[in-house]
Parts: C-alpha cells; sequence; structure tokens
C-alpha cells in the first residue's frame, strides 16, 4: 500500500537488498547502477588546443568523460593533477573543476552526460548513492586497448553532429557500448577511483556565488546531492553549516565595503545577496552583535581590512584551487583552441518571500505579551498591535491577550494568539482556506493538484517558501523566524521545537488517517478559527447533497462499492474508515455503501493478490491508478475481466499518480471539492 507522506512512494520490484556499501564501490555495484538508471547524452564535443595554451576554469555542467587522443597537458580535476598523454581516459562528476595546461598541441573528446534513476529503483538507491556515488567519481587511465575505445568515441561524435531523432537513438546505444568496454578495461587493470570532496566543493560555489540569493537547496541541487547529506558533510568538514558559512562570507565582504567605501546600505546588500538593507542588517548583526551602520561609526576607517572572521583561516577546503574560478557554471561560451564550448550562465530564482520580508517582519515587533486568554480565543488584532507600547488607561480600557493554549497530544502548548509567520510540514489547504498564508512548507504541498483551481494568486503562492521534504529544513525554518510551526509527524516535532514554537497535529494515526473534516476543525482551533471552518463545513455539506442527487439511483438498493487502488504491480483495496485516495468522500460523504470486507479492516488499506481479489470487490468498483505503470497487466488479466462489476461496466477510473499532484491525495478543503466533483463526474459519464 502506498501512504503518502512525501508524494507518490513505489513499492520494491527489482529485488536488490538495501545493505550498507562499505569502501570505493566495487565493480559489480557501479555496473548495478549502470542499469537502474535513465542516461541523457547532454553534449559530445570535439576540441583541439596549441601547445601552451590554458584552460583556466571549467565548471563541469554535468558527469564527463574526456578521452585525450594526441598530444600530452597536464589535466586537473578539482585540483587533482593528472599527466595526460594520448589515449588518456578521464572521468569527473558534475560541479568539479576542470584546468587544463596542453604541453603539447593537445586533442580530446568530451561527453557530457546526465544519470537519473529510474522509478521504483529511484526510492530504494537514492540513500546508497547519496553516499557513494560511482557518476561522481573522478578517475584517470591509460587504457589497454585505446582503439576500441577511440573508434567506438569517433563514431559517437559522428552520430551526434547528425542531429536527428534516429541518429541521437543510435547514440544512447553506442554510449552504452562505450561504458561497457570502459569499465571492462577499468576492472582489467584494477584501477580506484577517488571520491569527490563534496564540502570542497560546496565552499568553492558559495565564494563563487555568495552574491546570489543562496538557499541549500540551490548549492546542493548544483552539486546533484541532498541538503541533508551535504549538510553533514560540509559540518563534519569545516565545523560549520553551509548557510552559516555564507553568512559568514557575506559578513566578511559587508565589513570591507562598510570600511573601505561609502557604499549605501542597500548598495551593498545587492553586492552581497541581499534583496535589501533591513535583510542585510538583520544578518550582519546575528554575526557581528552590531548593525552595520553602527559598526562603521564605531570602527571607522581604522578598522579598514583587519577586521575580517579569522576563524575560517584556518580550514583547509578554503585553499584556493590552482586556477581561479570563474563565476559561471553549466554550459556557457568559452573559445579554447580550435573549438567553441556551449556555455552560459545560471542564475539562481530570487526567492519572492525575501522580497516581502521586510513587511512580514514589521508585523511581528517587539516582545510577546505572555498572558494567557480565559477564553482561549484570539483577539482580531496583529502581533505587532498587541505588542504596542499603550498608556495604563488604554491597557485597562482594551485587555489584549497575546497568547492562547491548544491542546495537543502532547500536552497543551501556549501558541501567538495571532501568529503571522506559520510554518507547517502538512495542512497548507486547510491554513489557506482559513486565510492563512504560511510563510514555509514542505515541498510536496507546493505541487498540489488543487492549486490551479484555487483562484490563490500566483504571487501568494510563490510567496510561500519551499523547506523540503520530512523533516522540514532546519536551517530554511530558522531564516525563515516563525512564530509558529505546525508538525505532522511526532519524530520531528524535538527538532521543529528547537526553531520555535510548535504544534503536534497529527496527519496520520499509524496505517488509519482521521476524517477530513476534524482535521479541518483542528486545525482551525490553533488560531480560533472555529466559526470560518464550520462556516466552509456548512457550505460543502449544501455541496454534498447536491451530489448525492446527481448520483441517485447508480448504486441501487443492496448494492456495496470498493475501492481498488493500483499500485506499482501491487493490489490494494481501500478501507471503509482511515483510508485515503478519496475513501472519505466515497464512503463518508456520499455515503456510498462498502463491503463487508472494507468494514472490517483494521488498517486503512489491505494488500491483496490478483487471485483473491473478487473476494473483495463489490457490485461497483472505484480504481484509482488505472493509467500508472503496471496496471495494464492486471486489466488484461481474464482473473480482473470476469469480475461482476467489470463485465457490468460499473468501474469508475477517478485518479492516478502524477508529477503534477493528484486532488485525491490529500484530504484538505480544496481537494475535498475536487474529489467531490470527479467522483460524481466519473459516475454519471459512466451512465451515458
Amino acid at each position: 500500500m502506498i501512504i503518502n507522506y512525501n508524494g507518490v512512494k513505489y513499492n520494491r520490484s527489482d529485488g536488490l537488498a538495501i545493505e550498507e556499501w562499505s569502501g570505493s564501490m566495487q565493480l559489480n555495484e557501479h555496473i548495478r547502477l549502470w542499469n537502474h538508471v535513465f542516461i541523457k547524452i547532454i553534449d559530445i564535443r570535439y576540441s583541439a588546443m596549441d601547445k601552451g595554451e590554458e584552460l583556466s576554469s571549467y565548471r563541469l555542467p554535468a558527469s564527463v568523460f574526456m578521452y585525450t587522443v594526441r598530444g600530452s597537458a597536464k589535466i586537473w580535476l578539482d585540483r587533482q593533477m593528472h599527466l595526460a598523454k594520448r589515449f588518456h581516459i578521464f572521468h569527473g562528476g558534475k560541479g568539479m573543476n576542470l584546468a587544463i595546461l596542453a604541453e603539447d598541441e593537445l586533442e580530446y573528446y568530451m561527453i557530457l552526460y546526465k544519470p537519473t534513476l529510474a522509478l521504483p529503483s529511484a526510492q530504494d538507491l537514492a540513500k546508497r548513492i547519496e553516499k557513494d556515488n560511482p557518476f561522481h567519481y573522478q578517475y584517470a587511465f591509460e587504457p589497454s586497448a585505446p582503439l576500441a575505445l577511440f573508434d567506438k568515441v569517433e563514431r559517437l561524435y559522428e552520430e551526434w553532429r547528425q542531429e536527428t531523432g534516429l541518429g541521437r537513438l543510435q547514440v544512447k546505444a553506442g554510449f552504452y557500448q562505450f561504458v561497457y568496454e570502459l569499465l571492462w578495461q577499468w576492472h582489467q587493470q584494477e584501477m580506484a577511483p577517488i571520491r569527490p570532496d563534496l564540502a570542497a566543493m560546496a565552499v568553492r560555489y558559495i565564494h563563487e556565488h555568495y552574491n546570489n540569493p543562496l538557499t541549500l537547496e540551490t548549492i546542493a541541487a548544483a552539486l546533484e546531492c541532498s541538503e541533508g547529506h551535504l549538510s553533514r558533510l560540509f559540518k563534519n568538514k569545516t565545523g560549520s553549516s553551509p548557510m552559516h558559512y555564507l553568512g559568514l562570507i557575506r559578513t566578511q565582504r559587508t565589513t570591507q565595503l562598510l570600511l573601505r567605501t561609502d557604499a549605501t546600505l542597500q548598495e551593498i546588500a545587492e553586492n552581497v545577496g541581499f534583496p535589501d538593507a533591513h535583510s542585510l542588517s538583520r544578518s550582519f548583526k546575528k554575526y557581528k552583535g552590531i548593525s552595520p551602520a553602527r559598526y562603521r561609526e564605531k570602527v571607522g576607517m581604522e578598522g579598514k581590512g583587519r577586521d575580517l572572521p579569522l576563524s575560517m583561516q584556518g580550514i583547509a577546503v578554503l585553499q584556493p584551487p590552482f586556477y581561479p574560478y570563474n563565476d559561471t557554471e553549466n554550459h556557457f561560451h568559452y573559445r579554447t583552441g580550435r573549438e567553441l564550448l556551449m556555455q552560459r550562465r545560471t542564475k539562481i530564482a530570487v526567492m519572492a518571500l525575501v522580497m516581502c520580508f521586510t513587511l512580514l517582519v514589521s508585523a511581528c515587533g517587539g516582545a510577546a505579551n505572555t498572558s494567557v486568554s480565559p477564553s482561549g480565543s484570539a483577539p482580531n488584532q496583529s502581533a505587532g498591535a498587541a505588542n504596542a507600547e499603550t498608556s495604563p488607561a488604554a491597557q485597562q480600557a482594551e485587555p489584549q491577550a497575546a497568547t492562547r493554549i491548544v491542546a495537543t497530544p502532547k500536552g497543551d502548548v501556549e501558541v501567538p494568539a495571532n501568529p503571522q509567520r506559520v510554518a507547517a510540514d502538512q495542512y497548507m489547504g486547510h491554513l489557506l482556506k482559513l486565510g492563512i498564508i504560511p510563510v514555509g512548507v514542505r515541498s510536496f504541498m507546493l505541487n498540489e493538484a488543487w492549486l490551479g483551481d484555487s483562484g490563490i494568486s500566483q504571487d501568494v503562492l510563490d510567496g510561500i517558501e519551499d523547506l523540503g521534504g520530512f523533516p522540514m529544513n532546519l536551517e530554511k525554518l530558522t531564516y525563515l523566524e516563525p512564530d509558529l510551526i505546525i508538525g505532522s509527524i511526532d519524530e520531528n516535532i524535538e527538532q521543529y521545537e528547537k526553531v520555535g514554537t510548535t504544534v503536534f497535529l497529527p496527519y496520520w494515526e499509524e496505517l488509519k488517517t482521521a476524517g477530513p473534516l476534524e482535521k479541518f476543525r483542528n486545525v482551525s482551533k490553533i488560531f480560533g478559527k472555529e466559526k470560518e471552518a464550520e462556516q466552509w463545513i456548512t457550505e460543502y455539506a449544501t455541496k454534498v447533497e447536491e451530489a448525492k442527487a446527481k448520483i441517485a439511483g447508480i448504486v441501487k438498493e443492496g448494492e456495496t462499492v470498493s475501492i481498488v487502488q493500483f499500485g506499482y504491480k501491487a493490489l490494494y483495496v481501500i478501507a471503509a474508515e482511515g483510508g485515503n485516495y478519496g475513501s472519505s468522500t466515497i464512503y463518508q460523504m456520499l455515503e456510498l455503501p462498502p463491503t463487508q470486507q472494507a468494514k472490517d479492516m483494521k488498517d486503512g488499506f489491505a494488500s491483496i493478490s490478483l487471485e483473491v481479489l473478487s473476494q473483495y470487490t463489490g457490485d461497483h468498483i472505484f480504481l484509482y491508478g488505472a493509467e500508472d505503470e503496471g496496471s495494464a497487466e492486471i486489466l488484461n488479466s481474464e482473473l480482473w475481466k470476469q469480475l461482476p462489476a467489470v463485465q457490468k461496466g460499473q468501474v469508475y477510473k477517478y485518479g492516478t499518480f502524477g508529477e503534477n499532484g493528484d486532488e485525491f491525495v490529500m484530504e484538505d478543503p480544496y481537494s475535498l471539492e475536487l474529489q467531490l466533483e470527479k467522483v460524481v463526474s466519473v459516475m454519471t459519464a459512466n451512465q451515458k
């Protein structure tokens, strides 16, 4: 069964064990990964360099095979020097820095490729490849049979130049032949690869791009690794987190500009990667304990050039590379010898949230009043107004409560009466329906299917920060300074509490989910918006009655309904209570009668085989995932075709997994409205 926390989650089907890899990856593991990736060829190039010519710095935009076929050179991959002569193979991963000094006329080919793990293997192998990624390995060797490789590379280049669909298909086939030959020769010579130093690569990337609006996500994406893995490696190597280190670099540059120029704070902010002077001031004060303006006034010109973050000077990864790095990435136009390499500048998207940060913070100023409202309701005022200084007479006339008590499974929690900066790893649709715009949510929330039909402006959605998966990214979360965090998984709550006030509101109860209307009520109680929630529930109940009238008579008296879900080559039947994927809409809202088997399920689902499916299906079948991978085998089987509901044409295909979300995955108010429309639509369409 697929329990959805982070979107679609596929079952095991490839039979691979999940043991930890130890040491450098063995050849058989390397080959197994090649069998589980989809390869996209980015470019195939031929280059020539004159004697003495240099390629001073080129950041690899993808994984690369480089094959020198004539001449000699010194080649650096991330400051690791190799002496290259004719017929030498080199490999480097995305983000590595390539530098070349031609000692003689040099000719070489480059094959740039991007590997992507194919589902369902991606979820199983992702953790393994995160720690030991062969596509990022650095290695160099002289093949024992160089002409066999030369023949394949030359043919790949000629076919690539044809730029036809058939030619590109031939390129992909030829590339696998090249890889096979290369791995075989590599194995014969027992070569040992060099693992990339992700921490060092991240440091260089931060130095090159600190004046852009960097996030941990953008850095990790540039280096093709997960945010958590990068943070752990960076912390072990430097003793600092990537974002803390970024702040130090920006602070260093800010102090230089403050003391050596008369630039305004806004000009300095734009130079070091902040959208405005206010954001710069907040960050600077965090590191220096003093505002930039006060620092400039206090230190003056006598401190010029001396007040730098010396604590970072002893970190080995900060040593400059052999060649200086350019402020470029991905393909860009760079001429070397007789070749024009395709290169272009990649701009990191500016976070819309930061652009409106000043306005949001202004609503949260001042120290909080910790008195508790006896009624537990939230006063209709902003946090800023609640904390504003007033005269004793005014305070007596208008008593205000800045906090309130919320009951949670972990006990009572004191929360702001009117929180202004809410972050949540679930419940975005619930919050927006209540008129609460969160400052940050889990990634999956930002791709839900209901967003396009919600009527919520794109500007509002663009202002909600992507906080990654479970648990939400703590560094990003800390940066947003939320005054209230809503967590839905017990094991993550302790981490969230280190950042700010946290309310635990479970979405799942073991393998069951609470009723969607009850979820909405529970969210509304946190904010004292019970009336708003009940108003929507009343309106929704009216829509439900209208829907019942439209489908009246389709399911006749005495007939039953079942919900069948196709997973990856697997079958599930959804329970009458505590299920998901539209079960609450079908069973609870529309009150369509479930089978006895669905009523008896203790969990929210049952995983079954095709042979026993007939024991679980009713007179009508709602089929989820009919278009997904693996479904055709079941739909074309005789066991499926012999089901009474199938033979009578009483099967309703109503949902599928997709990259752009599915209205049947979540149970927020927006999704419930879409589910109701879809269920009625597929049932009535089936009668025509």
